[in-house]
Order: structure tokens, then C-alpha cells, then sequence
């Protein structure tokens, strides 16, 4: 059984406890009926208009600055294949080797036509000159000299019709080594070994890209093109030429920026949309063509604007923008705004507010329209209750 002296101190340490307790609840209620009954202290920005640049995120489709399609310029059967898939290859490197047995024929049939008409030529120009002075001095009619001229001439003009000939079977026995049109990627080949292939089919042999630099092409809808330069037109906005920004499917956005290269001067019937192509540098091959994006660049600026924290805007049940300031008297005053538009974290707001007020940012959770408050800059030290603009307390 416990002693006496335990007993009378285990009772001792209870009743200490309890009086600490009592003590500590009575100041909680003290203080927290104190920050209730007494005016709340709120923090303030001064708004200030100024110029804000309007960001529009479109969707838009990449596709490669350059593009060329390797198509055989004569027929016959591949022999190899030079190149290799996916590589990078430079205009005129060979990529196929057609069978020019064929083209080498033709061109030495050629070549030798053409010396067979050179000889024909020569010897009907040495009989024409023979015959100019027997002409002159009447030792043979003039019809005779004339049949002869006429011959040395076309002679001299079969010399001409051959040497063509021989021009196109050389150009076709080239044509039997197919070059890159252009420098870039190639793509996988369409073609084997072996396979035939003409000069009028309408598979390519394999393509080539260029891929860096890279477009992109941004679609728009005209209706918000319209309405753009109408506001531009008023003066409320001016156009600017600003970076353009992309967030890939993964949804992390590409390092580098881009630029607007132009603008179609169409709308496109089927879609309702004009397309703006931009340029980017792809060095790292990141960007493909056909890939998916979404771009976010400004293509204006709202002049007369003020840039409101998000967290001091709330929505009546309506849907209009409401904001707190500081009005006569150090009483909060509602006001209905517009805003429409966000800039980072703040609401661009065009309309319901003006230069000096005292837009209430902080501790907005008991702020009551006109209800006396305590207002200091939001950048000053806010006493216990009070909080930033967003944040539950």
C-alpha cells in the first residue's frame, strides 16, 4: 500500500497540472476573443497600371524546314543500296546503283552515231566547197550546186541531232546513280536490292529531312485573330514579336525557344484556322516531324493594365471577378473587375480598378464588405490571423 507522503504528492502534482491547464486555456480564449472583437489587420499593394504581354497556348504540329523525296529519274533494277538508313547524307552523295548496263549501251550507240554523222558531214562539206566555183563558171547547173549545199547542211545538222542523243543517253547513264537532292536525315529505304523500279511510279526510294532548323506549324482560329486585331485597333493592345515557347506531350516544355517565321494570309475552309509557322533549333534531333506540341507565345501586349495575385480575386455566383481595396476610412470595399487573362500568378485585370488603390492582398479571410480594417503594405510583418492572399489559415 502507498505511504502517506506519496499519496500527498502524486495529489500535489494533479493539482499543479489542472492550474496549468486552466491557465493556458484562459489566455487561448483571451487572446482569441482579443483578435476576434478587434480590427483586422489586412496587407495592401498599390496598383499601378502597366503594359502586360497577352500569351495564347495553341496547338501545333511539327514538320521539317526541308523535305525532298529520292525518286528514280530513269528505269532498271537496284543493284545496291549506299547509303545507310537514318543517317545523315549530303546533296549529291550516291544512294542507289541502278543496273546501267542498258544506259552504257545506248551511249556508245550514240557515241558512235555521232561520229558516223561528223564523217557524213565532212564529206558533204568538202563536196559543197568542190563545187562553188564549177557553180561560177557554169561547169555544172546551178540546181546540181544547190542539191549539194543543201546536203552538206543536213549533214551538219545530223552532226547536231546526234550529238543530243548522245547528251541524254550520257545524262541517263548518270541518272542510273541516284544522289541526295538535298543534305539531311534519310529516312528507312522503300526499295531492296533487286527490286524495279521506274521513273513514273509513285513510291519515293526513301526521303530526306532537314531537321534542324525545325517548324513548327501553329494553328489559329481566325475568329481569335479577328478579335486580336480588333483590339489592337483600339488602341487597348499593340503587337509585338515575342520568343515562342513549346510543352511537349510529356508536358515539360523544350529548352529552346523559337520565333513566329510568318503568318498564312488564308483561313484554312475546312478547319476555320490560320496557320502561323514558327522556327526553332532542334541541334539534339529532339523535335520530329509529325510530333504533337503545344506552343504559348504573345502576340500583343494590353496597355492600362493591372497585374492582380490571384489569390486576391474570388468569383461571385455569377462567375464575375471580385477584388478587396481600401476605401475612405480604412473600410474594405468590394469591387466587380474584369479579368479575363493570367500572366504567371496574377490575373491580368483591364477594368474595375484605378491607379493608387489599395488592393487588399492580405488577410482577406474576415474581411467583410465595409468592414473597419488595420491596412499596412503586404511586404510588412502581418500579426498572428492574418494571411496571404490564397492561403486557408
Amino acid at each position: 500500500m502507498p505511504s502517506t507522503d506519496y499519496r500527498k504528492k502524486r495529489i500535489a502534482a494533479l493539482a499543479a497540472a489542472c492550474a496549468v491547464a486552466l491557465v493556458l486555456n484562459g489566455c487561448g480564449s483571451k487572446a482569441a476573443t482579443g483578435r476576434d472583437k478587434g480590427t483586422p489587420q489586412v496587407g495592401f499593394r498599390v496598383m499601378q497600371p502597366t503594359t502586360v504581354p497577352i500569351e495564347t497556348e495553341l496547338a501545333g504540329r511539327v514538320a521539317a524546314s526541308k523535305s525532298a523525296e529520292v525518286r528514280p529519274q530513269v528505269t532498271g533494277v537496284i543493284q545496291r543500296r549506299l547509303f545507310a538508313e537514318g543517317s545523315y547524307v549530303r546533296a549529291g552523295q550516291p544512294l542507289f546503283q541502278i543496273d546501267p548496263s542498258l544506259y552504257r549501251a545506248a551511249a556508245s550507240q550514240a557515241a558512235a552515231n555521232l561520229e558516223s554523222a561528223r564523217a557524213s558531214a565532212a564529206a558533204a562539206g568538202t563536196k559543197a566547197a568542190r563545187y562553188a566555183p564549177l557553180a561560177a563558171a557554169q561547169a555544172v547547173s546551178q540546181q546540181e550546186y544547190t542539191d549539194v549545199a543543201a546536203s552538206a547542211r543536213v549533214a551538219r545538222a545530223s552532226v547536231a541531232q546526234n550529238q543530243a542523243a548522245l547528251n541524254t543517253a550520257r545524262i541517263n547513264l548518270r541518272y542510273t546513280t541516284v544522289p541526295a537532292p538535298i543534305s539531311g536525315r534519310i529516312g528507312r529505304s522503300a526499295f531492296t536490292v533487286g527490286a524495279l523500279v521506274t521513273s513514273a511510279q509513285n513510291d519515293p526510294l526513301a526521303t530526306i529531312a532537314v531537321l534542324d532548323p525545325i517548324y513548327v506549324d501553329i494553328q489559329q482560329s481566325a475568329a481569335d485573330l479577328v478579335k486580336l486585331r480588333r483590339q489592337m485597333g483600339t488602341g487597348a493592345g499593340a503587337p509585338m514579336t515575342a520568343p515562342v515557347r513549346l510543352t511537349l506531350d510529356d508536358g515539360n516544355e523544350y529548352g529552346l525557344l523559337g520565333r513566329v517565321a510568318f503568318s498564312e494570309i488564308t483561313v484554312d475552309p475546312a478547319t476555320g484556322s490560320v496557320t502561323m509557322r514558327a522556327q526553332f533549333p532542334n541541334p539534339q534531333g529532339l523535335l520530329l516531324p509529325g510530333m504533337f506540341v503545344r506552343a504559348r507565345l504573345a502576340q500583343s501586349t494590353q496597355t492600362n493594365a493591372y497585374l492582380v495575385p490571384q489569390g486576391a480575386v474570388s468569383r461571385d455566383p455569377t462567375g464575375a471577378a471580385q477584388v478587396y481595396v481600401v476605401g475612405a476610412d480604412n473600410k474594405a470595399v468590394r469591387r466587380t473587375v474584369t479579368a479575363t487573362a493570367t500572366s504567371g500568378a496574377n490575373w491580368i485585370v483591364t477594368a474595375g480598378l484605378n491607379p493608387g488603390d489599395k488592393l487588399i492582398t492580405q488577410g482577406l479571410g474576415k474581411v467583410k464588405p465595409g468592414q473597419p480594417v488595420k491596412p499596412v503594405p503586404e511586404t510588412a510583418p502581418q500579426v498572428p490571423g492574418s494571411r496571404p492572399a490564397g492561403k486557408k489559415g
